[in-house]
């Protein structure tokens, strides 16, 4: 729950020894190398700061000890309990000279009674990981080849820097979370526990437990209803509460993200003891047990989003400060889920609290992958159980926890290599992490491992899925549909490139032939291509070009076909999966952020600025969306889906273009769609007579080039656009465009209109962020682009810019 006490994060000093070199802090005394080390931090932070390491280009770190230490005079004597709440991995506690305590996971907190005398040395020394790593264990099955070197299942630290083609080989050590220092107060309420649930009589329930010493009763109260605490002795109390017609958490796409406030009254005083949200979540397998869906408050969510890497690779932050601008761009994006997987980090209680407040559900792996993990050491089940408790205890007032899962890729990289299904898995996610998921957070659904519910682990018409036939394998955009996917956990995979201002300023090199520009790119370790490899095949097959020769004869042209192509599929991909005959009920991009800029796998890059994907899957990711889809010779389908949770009165408009200008054919419907609902409307049955909208039958020539569906509001406003190509992107005619830049008083807006249908059009202006990019633009009408500032950015600045695309015959400056 709530942290408490007073934070030491300032005055630590640290230095690296070779490993064993000094066996107690005596052995410090003559050293002179100390650095400023901040806490919490890492080892590979504190050299950063101090000009000693590059993240680029990064050392190892794992051969040696860190010792930090500090200073605690002139604290006031007395007892205390010192908490450290994450210690990176192999770590000694000494205290005044004695050692006091060891600890060997990063994921597991300490709290760690003293007496202060006023004049006390606090002192952790971070031993060498690597001879750990490179002790035999119990024999394994199989031996993964992503995730170096083997020992790593032994040891239970982050495989974040160990993944060679990945990511920056970073190595975790230090202090990465918080250590604090408290003292007894007798009017504080401690080991507070709580479970929020909704019941299907719209009833939310609210059961804490908390210890207090107080000589009165206290009371609880929470949604308008207050109730007397039972005091259980020894200081203990408990208290239930019912509360009727709650407002209930919903993901932000399906409805509003309400959070109640938990008060404590002692003695006429009110003190918060946290906040939650009261929601009901489920799996539905389906009548055959091979569907997988979410079902929140008693709806269906078609779950979006994507899989959360890590806020800083080097400093692995938790602080709110540095969670939010990413967090608030996954929530800008339309998303409501993002994944954690088994090869990143627990993230911190700050982290759910912001997916709390944005309604972003959050799908957790515990922290294990691909490995064979000695699930028959005691030792380290042990461990494991105290990770997962109080991981699960942290969280227990999170409503976004969504589904919490054993790990990711166990049983594929199992069944990759040969192995029968009983050698699949073993107790560790089926029998020990569902218990303590029972035990502790029962309200939200355990998965046994992702990908899991096939036939193979990685079949994708079955259960949870890794999606990369679109993407990774370079399978037809068709394959979407034909794979049958019912959840993909991971999808989507592409070197997507940076704007232009985030490659000068961080990457200024030649795209591609540069090595310094491929060591950013990433690949499966042993592979004979790259992602840069699998994006060039989809430029190709959208836009009939040849990347090798574009990128060498018009490397500016290339690298924006390489962003408009990565958009495309993403959105073409969605819409698929959207329509409401989908077999898909929710997909994660792969990934959300980058850990170096480059052509990385993250929709925003790694100073924070979303890629032209991130702007694509806003679009995709619509609570209210138009889809189109190409039926063949059954014509062209419009999709229309409210996820919200309102009524909407909509306008549906369709209208085929020839030479990106000149109506074809239209038509108009009037809609009222009911909250959660979809709709699918032939193209024929808006048009009121037959005409071939997807080209399908071929009598003569193609008569349109593009298709243009929108949604339009109440109020005349825009809501969703979707477009179709039947002759393909490649036959994109010249446009021209003209821009007006004005203020308004919610800040500067760009008008922007074209006389022909205009591809992929892309703004580009410095310390602002449009509120669309990499969109297409419709004849005869006038978009609205709202510029918003970038954080650091003079709130008198006015912008200034570039405009381009696709198919605009020249840039327009504004």
């Amino acid at each position: 729950m709530s942290e408490t006490g007073k934070a030491l994060s300032t005055g630590w000093r640290m230095a690296l020894t070779p490993a064993g070199a000094a066996a107690d802090p005596a052995a410090l005394q003559d050293l002179s190398d100390f650095l400023d080390a901040p806490v919490p931090g890492t080892v590979a932070g504190a050299l950063e700061r101090a000009g000693r390491f590059d993240r680029t280009a990064p050392e190892p770190l794992d051969h040696l000890d860190a010792w930090y230490v500090l200073d605690l005079s002139g604290e006031a004597p007395g007892d205390a309990v010192l908490h450290f709440d994450g210690l990176a991995t192999i770590t000694e506690i000494w205290w005044n000279g004695a050692l006091v305590h060891a600890c060997d996971s990063m994921f597991v907190r300490h709290d760690l009674p003293v007496t202060l005398t006023g004049s006390d040395r606090l002192a952790l020394c971070f031993r060498a990981l690597k001879p750990h790593l490179e002790k035999r264990g119990p024999r394994a099955r199989w031996r993964p080849q992503m995730i170096t070197p083997q020992g790593l299942r032994l040891v239970r630290t982050t495989l974040l820097g160990r993944m060679p083609g990945w990511c920056p080989e970073v190595h975790a050590a230090g202090p990465w979370r918080p250590v604090r220092l408290s003292r007894p107060t007798p009017a504080h309420a401690s080991d507070i526990r709580l479970s929020a649930r909704l019941h299907e009589n719209g009833k939310g329930q609210l059961e804490i437990g908390f210890t207090l010493d107080c000589a009165t009763t206290p009371r609880v109260e929470c949604g308008g209803v207050s109730v007397e605490a039972i005091a259980n002795g020894d200081h203990s109390f408990s208290a239930s509460l019912t509360i009727p017609h709650v407002e209930a958490w919903w993901p932000r796409t399906h409805g509003a993200p309400v959070l109640h406030d938990i008060w404590l009254v002692v003695d006429g005083a009110r003190h918060k003891l946290g906040r939650t949200g009261f929601r009901r979540i489920e799996i539905d397998r389906g009548a055959d047990g091979r569907d997988f869906a979410l079902i929140v408050n008693g709806a269906r969510v078609f779950c979006r989003g994507a899989v959360w890497t890590n806020a800083d690779i080097v400093d692995l932050p938790g602080e709110r400060a540095r969670y939010e601008p990413l967090l608030t761009l996954a929530a800008e994006a339309n998303m409501n889920m993002l994944r954690i997987g088994g090869t990143m980090a627990y993230e911190t209680p700050d982290f759910f609290a912001l997916c709390d407040e944005l309604g972003l559900m959050v799908w957790q792996d515990f922290q294990f992958a691909n490995f064979d993990y000695p699930a028959n050491d005691p030792a380290f089940i042990e461990t494991v159980r105290r990770e997962a408790s109080q991981f699960l205890d942290a969280t227990a007032a999170a409503p976004c926890l969504a589904v919490l899962c054993g790990g990711s890729e166990i049983d594929q990289q199992a069944a990759m290599l040969g192995l029968p299904e009983a050698a699949w898995a073993g107790p560790l996610t089926r029998d020990i992490l569902p218990a303590l998921v029972a035990a502790h957070r029962p309200d939200v659904p355990y998965v046994e491992n992702a990908p899991s519910g096939g036939a193979m682990p990685f079949s994708p018409n079955a259960g949870v899925t890794h999606y990369y036939g679109v993407g990774a394998y370079c399978r037809p955009l068709e394959d979407a549909r034909r794979a049958g996917v019912r959840f993909a956990a991971e999808s989507l995979a592409f070197a997507n490139v940076p704007e232009q201002p985030t490659l000068d300023s961080h990457l200024p090199v030649p795209a591609v032939h540069d090595p310094r520009w491929k060591a950013r790119v990433p690949r499966d370790r042993g592979a004979s291509w790259d992602f840069e490899d699998v994006r060039d095949h989809y430029l190709g097959l959208l836009y009939g070009e040849d990347p090798a020769r574009l990128r060498r004869e018009n490397p500016a042209r290339y690298l924006d076909l390489s962003r408009a192509a990565v958009g495309e599929v993403m959105e073409a991909t969605f819409a698929e999966w959207r329509r409401p005959q989908s077999t898909c009920n929710g997909a994660l991009v792969w990934t959300f952020q980058d850990l170096l800029p480059g052509a990385g796998w993250g929709i925003v890059d790694a100073t924070g600025l979303p890629k032209s994907a991130w702007h694509a899957l806003r679009r995709a990711f619509r609570p209210v969306q138009i889809v189109l889809s190409d039926e063949g010779t059954n014509g062209l389908d419009a999709h229309v889906i409210n996820d919200s949770a309102d009524e909407r009165h909509l306008t549906l408009e369709l209208t085929c273009l020839r030479h990106g200008r000149q109506p074809v054919v239209s038509g108009r419907r009037e809609l009222a769609l009911a909250p959660h609902a979809a709709l699918t409307l032939p193209a024929t049955e808006l048009f009121g007579a037959f005409f071939d909208t997807t080209y399908a039958f071929r009598f003569g020539a193609p008569a349109h080039d593009v298709t243009v569906g929108r949604l339009v509001d109440t109020d005349g406003a825009v809501v969703a656009e979707a477009f179709h190509f039947p002759r393909g992107r490649a036959a994109a005619v010249p446009a021209k465009l003209t821009a007006m830049l004005h203020q308004d008083a919610k800040g500067w807006v760009l008008d922007l209109s074209a006389e022909r249908f205009a591809q992929s059009v892309a703004i580009e202006a410095e310390s602002f962020l449009p509120s669309d990019n990499w969109f297409h633009l419709a004849p005869d009408s006038v978009k609205q682009i709202r510029l918003a500032p970038r954080p650091g950015t003079d709130p008198a600045t006015r912008p200034s810019g570039d405009i381009r695309g696709l198919s605009l015959e020249s840039i327009t400056a504004f």
